[in-house]
C-alpha cells in the first residue's frame, strides 16, 4: 500500500466515522446533521431497502426526517456506530461495506439494532464526497453475522 493510498483509506474511513457520528440524539443534533450535508455530493442518492421496496432519497430528503426525529424528544439516547468494515480504492472511485448497530429509547421504549451499510465515494477537487450510500436492517431471516 502506498502512502497516498493510506491517505485516501483513512480519508474515507474518517467520512464513515463522521457519517454515523451525525445520528446522535441530544442537543447537537441538528449541526451534525447539518455538517453531514458536506460529506455528499449534491446529486447523491441514499436508498433503504430494510425488506420492502427501496426507498430513494435525494440528500436533504434523507436528512430532513432525520433531523426532525432526533432533535424532536422522542427519541432518546440515540446513536449509530459503524461496525468493521472493509475500503476498497481504486483511482477516483472507493467503497466503504459494513456492519453497523444503533441503539437508543423510542417514546421511552428502549431498543437495538444492527444492520449494513455500503457507501460510494468519489474524489471531487474537495476531497472525498459519498456518491452514494444504501442499507438494509436486520430481520426476521436476515441476521448480520458476527466475524
Amino acid at each position: 500500500m502506498t502512502g497516498r493510498d493510506a491517505a485516501d483509506r483513512a480519508a474515507i474511513e474518517d467520512i464513515v466515522h463522521m457519517f454515523f457520528a451525525a445520528f446522535t440524539s441530544g442537543p447537537d443534533s441538528t449541526a451534525r446533521l447539518d455538517a453531514l450535508r458536506q460529506l455528499f455530493l449534491p446529486g447523491a442518492v441514499i436508498v433503504k431497502t430494510c425488506g420492502g421496496e427501496p426507498t430513494m432519497y435525494d440528500v436533504d430528503g434523507f436528512i430532513a426526517p432525520r433531523q426532525a426525529l432526533l432533535a424532536g424528544g422522542t427519541l432518546t439516547g440515540f446513536r449509530e456506530w459503524a461496525l468493521p468494515g472493509r475500503t476498497e480504492v481504486f483511482g477516483h472511485i472507493a467503497q466503504h461495506f459494513c456492519a453497523y448497530a444503533k441503539a437508543g429509547a423510542q417514546h421511552g421504549a428502549a431498543f437495538t439494532g444492527r444492520g449494513m451499510k455500503t457507501m460510494q465515494f468519489v474524489r471531487t477537487s474537495a476531497g472525498w464526497r459519498i456518491s452514494a450510500a444504501a442499507w438494509d436492517d436486520e430481520r426476521d431471516g436476515l441476521v448480520v453475522a458476527d466475524n
